[in-house]
């Protein structure tokens, strides 16, 4: 064999150099893979990396696997592949299925904070030639760039933007001989990095009805959500929803609306009311696909506020799946949820009591000033979120029979 690849390193065993080998062909499908082209009629793709991939992560089949190009077996039983993908959606199901999954969730922003603080700033003041000493980023001005100009699940946008307050300070001490800043203040990050690209939701006030506060699970952490229920007389009583909703928040909002009209003397509605209003419910920021099943009491709560016009307790925020029947489930994502809660001054959660062992495994640091309300069924919800306070300016939703003459 002339290969490079089997020249060098001759101590390595054989087994190893040729995995390596296979690996770098696999690589090599990849690219070739993405390739398409055209002739006339047809079409053509080169390279199937996940066919290859099914034999060699097959324990049955890689004890002596055989590449088409080296055409030799090779022993695979004891090779460990690593593969990285930021979806599992594009992955074909058999390879999935074996696979070992480990799903990493995206760093929080108090760990961002002591990553760019003990490692991207040290880094990047190296880079750009200049000394501890010389510029200082503090936590909360760490904090700001987090929230204010990055929106992803690592680091690497946030060690741009922090190398790109630092080449500015360099450049300026090049030309001028000094340093204008040497602590960098929130405040000061406009005249570095411009205008804030991105604003975090902030907790609304509990004014209107049919307005609850949601939380939600994201690639790039937790986030809040609103969820608003509007009535407007109408026969038939036509339930529509906007903001850009998945399948799943749909039938979210259909179930909470029938447990509604189901038990509708649970909160002393007239039955009548749902064959003469509409129901509207939305969630802002249309731009934004939503979905996920985590808006369930969230949507229920919203349409019994709207349904009763009152008032839905102030700073309080929640998350969880509904049955038909009423039986609230829990969610994932626990942990960044409630990261985002307490940035949006959120003071009060409800959840699941299943999400209660999640709870259990979060540092306190991250629970304090928060308090839980664990609860099975949503009518613990209703008692908990809902006030016996009537919002001002209350719509009269009472219905009025036709007189009999």
């Amino acid at each position: 064999m002339t290969d490079p690849v089997f020249a060098l390193e001759p101590d390595v065993p054989r087994n190893v150099r040729l995995a390596r080998w296979l690996l770098f062909r696999l690589l090599s499908g990849l690219r070739e893979g993405s390739l398409t082209v055209r002739e006339g009629a047809q079409t053509f793709h080169f390279g199937d990396p996940a066919a290859a991939l099914l034999e060699v992560l097959d324990s049955e089949q890689n004890v002596k696997f055989r590449d088409h190009y080296v055409e030799i077996p090779i022993d695979l039983s004891e090779v460990l592949f690593i593969a990285t993908a930021n979806t599992t959606q594009t992955i074909p199901g058999p390879l999935l299925d074996r696979m070992e999954l480990i799903e990493v969730s995206g760093y929080i922003t108090e760990e961002k904070i002591e990553i760019a603080r003990k490692h991207l700033l040290p880094k990047e003041l190296e880079a750009n030639g200049l000394k501890k000493s010389d510029i200082k980023l503090p936590k909360e001005t760490l904090e700001a760039i987090i929230e204010s100009y990055t929106r992803e699940s690592g680091v690497r946008e946030l060690e741009k933007k922090i190398g790109k307050i630092l080449r500015k300070s360099a450049r300026q001490y090049a030309t001028d001989g000094y340093f204008a800043k040497t602590e960098i203040k929130p405040t000061d990050l406009y005249d570095f990095l411009g205008a804030p690209e991105y604003t975090r939701d902030k907790y609304q006030g509990n004014d209107y009805a049919g307005v609850v506060t949601g939380l939600a699970w994201t690639a790039v952490g937790g986030e809040i959500l609103f969820v608003e229920t509007s009535l407007s007389r109408g026969k038939g009583g036509r339930l529509t929803l906007t903001g850009n909703l998945g399948d799943v928040m749909k039938e979210s909002a259909m179930l909470a609306l029938e447990y509604i009209k189901s038990h509708a003397s649970l909160l002393q509605l007239n039955e009548d009311i749902f064959d003469n209003w509409n129901i509207h419910i939305h969630v802002p920021e249309g731009a934004i696909p939503k979905d996920g099943p985590s808006a369930g009491i969230t949507m229920a709560t919203s349409l019994a506020s709207a349904l009763t016009q009152r008032k839905v307790k102030a700073n309080i925020a929640m998350t969880g799946e509904i049955t038909l029947r009423g039986k609230v489930l829990p969610v994932g994502g626990i942990k960044e949820k409630i990261l985002a809660a307490k940035r949006a001054g959120i003071k009060e959660i409800i959840m699941s009591i299943e999400n209660k062992k999640n709870i259990d495994e979060i540092q306190d640091i991250y629970l304090k000033g928060l308090t839980f309300h664990y609860v099975n069924d949503i009518k613990e919800v209703f008692a908990i979120a809902l006030t016996n306070e009537k919002v001002a300016d209350a719509i009269d939703l009472s219905v009025k029979k036709p007189s009999q003459e």
